[in-house]
């Protein structure tokens, strides 16, 4: 019999340690030797387990998984995709089991990821209670606080004492997602205040809840977006937000956790569609077909090249005062690069800024002269710079065309920069797709006409 060295043993170690790993477990796992197995990885976190299942053939990672004691926590930590895979191969059976030991928000998140087919066969696997509370979340509108809340918390009534309460929170906490904070609850289960669990040990025994309670509730309703939510969470810095109805019930909760994959998964599609990619947070690059890839990045390239046709059109209007003047064609790519730069830099800031609330559609004509001042000295500082090559490159009227355009493209740069995400936000499309590409274009036509019509003013 042989041993196994932990990945811990080697801080995750070196990427040759960590590979050598991997093939002993998947040879214990190979030759059944599941007890070696197991033993190898108790000291792992879910999370660092959840990796080691990508990483080993989907036979052994399923029979590792089958026996972990905490495999729903562990199974919990695997990429949307990789679950799905999982769930295509599992007994129905084990399935079911582990889909029971999930949290109920993960769980219903799983349910909506299988196709129709999978969750007609796991349905009838669960139990009744479970049946029921799958379908109520995954009804959920996706993006809602309700498509991300968890319905597993704790729950107290306002006639209860301190000590009533205490034993209470014992019977539910097996139960619950956190037992931090406790709602009180009428008889319709209508939201009446909150009770922390700090509280409860402080308090004196026979303090009833009723006046132990908060009552001012910071909470959200269910329809409301669930970037909403993570913002309330992250203002008040809460550990979890009550999500109520329009009467007042409440429904479940979303945990401070939750709302980081929230926050996570708006940066992601922030981030995509700043790179003009069809946003999708879910996204794999290493997983996701090669035809998927194709058509996350396709419509945009398509659209920017005829956007971009704006710029030949421009050129070829102008060809007489450039086969005048060759040397403008040496400093083209530089003036209209800059006005692309300055304004993927204003439109950066400024999708940013409408994302934090930290401004509003009312701001949009002092932030223009705020930006307007700002691209005057950025668009003076880059014109005097480039006025010095172009008179060393050419002459005087050749320095004078190149500042001047220089600063003009530069001021419009910055403003396009800055008007198109807050133009998007006005109509109700999202600030993020302002891209870099979407503003370069722009610019960069722009540019081409700022720069041959100065010059053609100028030097003919």
């Amino acid at each position: 019999m042989y041993a196994l060295v932990t990945v811990q043993e080697t801080e995750l170690g070196a990427y040759m340690g960590f590979n050598n790993f991997l093939y002993l477990l998947n040879d214990a796992l190979s030759n059944q030797h599941l007890d070696l197995a197991l033993d190898s990885v108790k000291t792992f976190r879910a999370a660092d387990l959840a990796d080691v299942l990508t990483q080993l053939p989907l036979e052994n990672s399923q029979l590792l998984l089958q026996h972990l004691p905490d495999r729903a926590y562990v199974f919990s930590y695997l990429a949307p995709e990789v679950q799905v895979r999982f769930a295509n191969v599992l007994a129905r059976q084990t399935l079911a089991e582990i889909v029971g030991e999930m949290s109920s928000d993960k769980r219903a998140d799983l349910f909506k990821n299988l196709n129709k087919q999978q969750q007609n066969a796991l349905l009838p696997a669960l139990a009744q209670a479970e049946r029921e509370d799958i379908r109520l979340l995954s009804s959920y509108v996706e993006g809602t606080a309700g498509a991300i809340m968890s319905s597993e918390y704790a729950t107290l009534k306002p006639e209860l004492n301190v000590k009533e309460a205490i034993i209470m929170l014992r019977l539910e906490a097996p139960d619950t997602e956190t037992i931090y904070f406790a709602y009180v609850l009428d008889e319709a289960r209508k939201l009446l205040g909150v009770v922390s669990l700090k509280q409860l040990i402080l308090a004196p025994e026979n303090q009833n809840i009723a006046d132990l309670m908060a009552t001012n509730i910071v909470s959200a309703f269910v329809e409301t977006d669930q970037d909403e939510v993570a913002k309330t969470i992250a203002r008040y810095d809460l550990l979890a937000l009550p999500i109520i109805d329009h009467q007042g019930v409440m429904v479940g909760i979303v945990t401070y956790d939750d709302a980081m994959d929230v926050a996570s998964e708006e940066a992601t599609e922030d981030f995509l569609k700043a790179g003009a990619v069809n946003a999708d947070s879910k996204l794999s690059l290493k997983f996701a077909p090669i035809l998927q890839l194709y058509q996350k990045r396709v419509y945009w390239l398509v659209f920017l090249v005829f956007g971009s046709l704006l710029s030949g059109l421009g050129i070829a209007h102008f060809e007489d005062i450039i086969a005048a003047h060759i040397v403008l064609v040496f400093f083209l790519p530089l003036l209209v690069g800059s006005g692309g730069n300055a304004g993927s830099q204003s439109a950066t800031l400024m999708v940013r800024a409408l994302a934090t609330g930290d401004v509003h559609f009312k701001d949009w004509f002092y932030l223009l002269g705020r930006e307007s001042l700002v691209a005057l000295l950025l668009g003076g500082t880059m014109a005097f710079a480039v006025s010095v090559l172009g008179y060393f490159r050419g002459d005087e009227m050749v320095a004078l065309v190149l500042a001047l355009s220089m600063l003009t493209i530069v001021m419009m740069g910055c403003l396009i920069g800055m008007s198109l995400p807050f133009i998007l936000n006005r109509f109700g499309m999202d600030p993020a797709s302002a891209s870099a590409p979407l503003v370069t274009s722009i610019c960069d036509a722009t540019g081409v006409l700022v720069y041959l019509f100065i010059a053609s003013r100028l030097l003919f």
